[in-house]
């Protein structure tokens, strides 16, 4: 008998250690389903050649639930033939447009844009999805190279141009050049029941100019003057002001690639990190809705060496489960972690933690922080290439031990991860709502298709996904501090879907929960400081959480 309970207790000390659970997620396997499922999409840059700096931008994917009908749909930004800046070769990819890919909820997807009216032909880079009138639909606006669109979703399964009724169309030309819009990110900025936007604009691309520097290859982003982003305010009319002077955001030579907007210091209002191109980053603190620039001070504006680098995106997440949010950037370099150390102060931990090892020389464009084991810890992808020359590289997939330490574990979950490409975007979701995160990647080589990957045996620990409703429907969360209590563990997240490069993940929070099957308390702190409790979630299914009236819906995973 006594032996019987030492083999008993020795099994459970073998089953808890690093070796045993290494081993039970390399059951995790990331299939490549990309033509298996509908999805054909294939991106072009106007020709045959990459000679040149908006060649080597890629494009972003966007995802959201245009019919709301519980399933996450896909949009894919395309480039486009451009006189005088695509070889005359590339005639041939003149008028192509973005797809629209509706998700069909038996494993497969089909390409709606036209019938939608979203199959935009001009360069596109991003696209931001937003309700912005609050009729429950979710429309689309697309950021370009030259003049932004805003489709109005009309609830039927089609797309409306109203740019020129709301005024974000931008201006034409920004430092003398074509305006070059990378991003979008909405909220209510000065709090007086308007949705606003901030748009992120790149820099004054000259396709004449030929590099004094190294004529032999496309001009380095420091060649070019930048382009300012552009903060828009809705009026009582529906119709967009610019108003970034006076908001202390006019930056005119910045080179912005990626707005995030949260409230990174927990007073109660939301800033904006604007990672720029070979500059210093900025983050603009909000105190008492006056913005004020504090990067340097802040310890988020240059590398752990003390350099500006090619600055992507600010991905935000708590990565050591200390109940602070931490930005991620990734970068042409080896990407920068800022560990939130509290007061508005963040230190660079990129080399202690594991990823500048990882990062190193892969030129890192689309990351994300996500869950992809739902052991409640946040993990990273990323999708890389250099930038000046079409050189693949291999994507990364690293492992989080808990405690904000990484280490590479792609190749033991797919053969994607052995395989060198050239990736750009990047977004995060459960396309096929079984609990666990899938990811698609957008490429500039000459394979030219996405990859879908998706998540196999991630969801054999437990997990809740939520959708934050405010007053003002989805958009009115954004930007809500979420803390999660499920056994001993404590999570901290943020409703922010706008943390990647050219890209958007899906609105849906996905919390992971490892062995708890029950979340004791949920904690909403919603963008306006009002709090709501909500206690005893059962895991492994869908809710919606709507302001003022608690959980309205439970979608149990069959």
């Amino acid at each position: 008998m006594r032996k019987r309970f030492r083999e008993f207790f020795y099994l459970i000390f073998l089953m808890s250690t690093p070796a045993f659970l290494s081993a039970q997620k390399k059951d995790i396997i990331f299939t490549d389903v990309t033509s298996k499922i509908g999805i054909d999409f294939k991106y072009t840059f106007g020709d045959y050649t990459y000679e040149n700096i908006l060649e080597s931008s890629g494009s972003g994917i966007t995802i959201f639930d245009y019919n709301n009908d519980g399933l996450m749909d896909l949009y894919l930004m395309n480039g486009t033939y451009l006189e005088g800046i695509s070889n005359v070769e590339g005639k041939v990819f003149k008028d192509t447009g973005n797809q629209l890919y509706k998700n069909n909820g038996d494993g497969t997807f089909s390409d709606i844009s036209k019938v939608a009216g979203v199959d935009n032909r001009t360069w596109s880079m991003a696209a931001g999805a937003i309700d912005l009138d609050n009729d429950g639909f979710q429309d689309l606006y697309l950021l370009n190279y030259g003049p932004n669109v805003f489709y109005h979703n009309n609830g039927d399964g089609t797309f409306s141009d109203i740019t020129d009724s709301l005024g974000l169309k931008g201006p034409d030309k920004l430092n003398g050049f074509t305006k070059w819009s990378i991003g979008v990110s909405f909220w209510d900025y000065n709090l007086d029941g308007r949705l606003d936007a901030m748009v992120g604009n790149f820099l004054a691309f000259d396709p004449a100019y030929i590099s004094t520097q190294t004529p032999g290859m496309m001009p380095h982003p420091s060649e070019y003057k930048g382009q300012a982003s552009m903060l828009y305010e809705q009026q009582a009319n529906g119709k967009f002001m610019e108003v970034t002077q006076d908001n202390n955001l006019f930056f005119p030579d910045s080179k912005c690639m990626g707005l995030t907007v949260y409230d990174y210091d927990d007073d109660g209002d939301i800033d904006i990190f604007q990672a720029n191109d070979h500059q210093k980053n900025y983050l603009f603190k909000n105190d008492n809705g006056t913005y004020k620039e504090v990067g340097v001070a802040s310890g988020v504006a240059i590398n752990s060496h003390g350099k500006v680098t090619g600055s992507m995106h600010g991905t935000i997440g708590d990565i050591d489960g200390d109940g602070l949010i931490d930005i991620l950037v990734a970068d042409l370099k080896y990407g920068a972690l800022y560990k939130n150390i509290g007061n508005g102060l963040f230190k660079d931990i990129t080399e202690s933690s594991g990823i500048a090892k990882s990062m190193s020389g892969k030129g890192s464009w689309g990351v994300a922080l996500f869950d992809f084991d739902n052991d409640g810890d946040l993990d990273i992808i990323a999708a890389n290439g250099t930038a000046e020359e079409l050189i693949l590289q291999y994507p990364l997939l690293l492992e989080n031990d808990g405690k904000g330490n990484f280490r590479d574990v792609g190749k033991a979950h797919s053969s994607y991860f052995s395989t060198k490409r050239s990736g750009r975007g990047l977004a995060v979701f459960d396309y096929d709502n079984d609990g666990d995160l899938d990811v698609i990647i957008s490429h500039v080589d000459l394979q030219v298709a996405p990859t879908l990957l998706k998540n196999d045996g991630g969801n054999k620990n437990h997990w809740v996904g939520v959708t934050l409703l405010g007053k003002n429907g989805l958009a009115s969360a954004i930007g809500a501090k979420v803390t999660v209590t499920a056994g001993e563990r404590k999570q901290v997240l943020i409703n922010q879907w706008t943390t990647g490069y050219l890209s958007n993940s899906e609105p849906r929070i996905h919390i992971g929960l490892g062995n708890e099957r029950i979340i004791n308390k949920l904690e909403v702190k919603w963008p306006d400081g009002q709090q709501e409790v909500y206690k005893n979630i059962v895991s492994c299914r869908y809710i919606t959480i709507v302001k003022g009236q608690g959980i309205v819906t439970k979608e149990i995973n069959k």
